[in-house]
C-alpha cells in the first residue's frame, strides 16, 4: 500500500472533512454506517468552528490590504510633501530669506542642505513633526510663515499618513490574532482527521489492497506512491487474492 499524509494546509483540512462528513452521511442513508458517532459530530463540531475562523481570518485580512493600499497613498504624498517642505526651507536659507540657524528649530543641520532620508514611516513621522514643531516655533519669534508648501499643507497630509499608520496597526493586529485562533485550531484538526483514517482504514483492512485503496479515498484519504513503486490496479487485487487462496490451500494440506 502506498502511505498517506495528513493535510499541510488549511483548505486540505477542510476539504478533508468535508468528504469524510459528506461520505459517512452518504452511508447512513444506505445504513452502512463507517464512523463511530462520537467521532462524527466532533468532526461536524470543529469543522464549523474552523471555518469560522478561517472566514474571519480572511476577511481581516481582506481589510488590512484594502486599507494597506490606501495607506501607501498618504504615506506617498507625505513623503512627497515632508520633502518638498525642507527643499524650499534649505532654498530659503540660501536666498538668505531665513537665517541659517533657524534650521536648528527643525532638527536639521545648518550646515547640511540635504533633505534627510524619508525611506521609512518612522522617518516620515519624525520629520513631518519636527517640520510642523519648527515651523511653529519660527513664526512665534516672528519670522514669516513658509508658502508652496506651507505648513498647514504639510500638516493635512502628516496628520492623514499618522491617522492610516495607527489604522493599519489596528488592522495587522485583527489579521494575526485571528491567525493565532487559526493555528491554534489546526493541531486538533489534526487529531480528528487521524482519528477518522485510522478508523476508516481499520474498517478496510480486510479488502484487497486496490479495493481498500478506493474505499478508503471515498472518505478522503489521500495516499502517496513510493519512490519506484508500482501502482495498485484491479489485477494487484487478482493476485492479491490469488496468493491468499494459495497460502490458504498450504495451511489446508498443512493440518
Amino acid at each position: 500500500m502506498p502511505y498517506r499524509r495528513l493535510p499541510n494546509t488549511d483548505q486540505a483540512r477542510v476539504r478533508a472533512l468535508r468528504t469524510a462528513i459528506a461520505e459517512n452521511e452518504r452511508r447512513v442513508e444506505k445504513n452502512d454506517v463507517m464512523l463511530p458517532f462520537g467521532l462524527v459530530q466532533d468532526a461536524k463540531s470543529f469543522l464549523n468552528r474552523f471555518e469560522k475562523s478561517l472566514a474571519q481570518y480572511k476577511q481581516a485580512l481582506d481589510a488590512q490590504v484594502s486599507a494597506n493600499k490606501s495607506f501607501q497613498h498618504e504615506t506617498h504624498a507625505a513623503r512627497i510633501y515632508i520633502s518638498h517642505f525642507i527643499q524650499v526651507l534649505n532654498l530659503a536659507v540660501v536666498r538668505e530669506d531665513i537665517k541659517k540657524d533657524r534650521k536648528v528649530f527643525y532638527g536639521l543641520d545648518p550646515d547640511d542642505f540635504t533633505v534627510p532620508d524619508l525611506s521609512s514611516e518612522t522617518a516620515s513621522l519624525k520629520w513631518g513633526q519636527n517640520l510642523i514643531n519648527g515651523e511653529q516655533r519660527r513664526i512665534q519669534e516672528g519670522g514669516p510663515p513658509m508658502y508652496n508648501p506651507g505648513i498647514a499643507k504639510v500638516r493635512v497630509h502628516y496628520d492623514v499618513f499618522k491617522e492610516r499608520k495607527e489604522s493599519q496597526k489596528i488592522y495587522q493586529q485583527s489579521t494575526s490574532r485571528y491567525l493565532k485562533l487559526v493555528a491554534d485550531m489546526r493541531a486538533e484538526g489534526d487529531e480528528i482527521i487521524l482519528s477518522i483514517w485510522n478508523e476508516i482504514e481499520k474498517r478496510y483492512a480486510s479488502l484487497p489492497p486496490y479495493k481498500r485503496l478506493l474505499e478508503c479515498q471515498n472518505y478522503g484519504l489521500v495516499y502517496y506512491y513510493r519512490r519506484n513503486e508500482p501502482q495498485l490496479t484491479p489485477e494487484s487485487d487478482v493476485a492479491y487474492e490469488a496468493a491468499a487462496a494459495a497460502e490458504q490451500y498450504i495451511s489446508f494440506e498443512q493440518e
